[in-house]
Parts: structure tokens; sequence; C-alpha cells
């Protein structure tokens, strides 16, 4: 899997454009955890064993088609050196719904360090002009 929205997210993004917006519910909250690859289609791939806990992300508002984020997820290592290079977003601290995820490039962490998460970019294209 590269990475993405996952299709279920992706169907009901469509569906709620079909529909007037009757099947897709607002996130609240969301959270993202950190993987050491690809999190593959459900999300649950290579979750980090330095740290498995979701952090809360907050996106600002989307704006021609992409969302940033605005704060910044910190996560500290609990005890095993491991390379980062994935992230998972969902709506929810455990268990929930799988978001989407994205790429972070190859970042080794080493125990008792700590890993903070400064810019994420989610976009939806193509767009018309």
């Amino acid at each position: 899997m590269t990475t993405g929205i996952p299709a279920a997210r992706a169907n009901a993004i469509l569906n709620a454009n079909r529909t007037g917006g009757s099947s897709l519910t607002a996130v609240t909250t969301a959270y993202a955890q950190l993987h050491t690859a690809d999190p593959g289609a459900n999300g649950t791939t290579a979750v980090s064993v330095g740290n498995a806990t979701r952090q809360q992300i907050n996106h600002n508002a989307a704006s021609a088609g992409s969302m940033t984020i605005s704060n910044t997820p910190t996560w500290t290592n609990g005890g095993t050196s491991e390379t980062i290079t994935h992230i998972s977003v969902w709506d929810a601290s455990s268990s929930g719904n799988l978001l989407y995820t994205a790429s972070v490039g190859s970042n080794p962490w080493i125990s008792g360090q700590a890993a903070n998460l400064t810019g994420c970019t989610v976009s939806i294209t193509p767009l018309t002009a």
C-alpha cells in the first residue's frame, strides 16, 4: 500500500458528496501513531515498539484541498532503538477509524529520545481549476 486515505474513508467522502453529507461524520479529535514501515491498508502494520501511544494531532482548517497540522505531537522512546518511517492518523486514541497514513522519511529513534511531528500536510487532488 502506498500512503494516503484508506478506501473506506474515501468512500465515505464520496458518498457524502452523493447524498448531501449524511454519511460522513466530522472528526472532532485526531490521533497520530508512529510506524517503522508502511502502516498498510488497516494502519496496523509495524507500529512503533518504542512508543505505541497515539498522540493528539490538531488540523488547521482546509484550504485549496489541503490541510496542515497546528500542534506538535511528541512521543518519548521507552526502550528500543528503531527507525520511524510513517504515521497513521486515527479518529480515536485507541481502536477507532483510520483517517490517513503518511510517510515521514527515515528517522532513527534511539531509546530515551523524543520524537516530534513538526509538520504534516494532507491533500485531496486533483482539484478543478
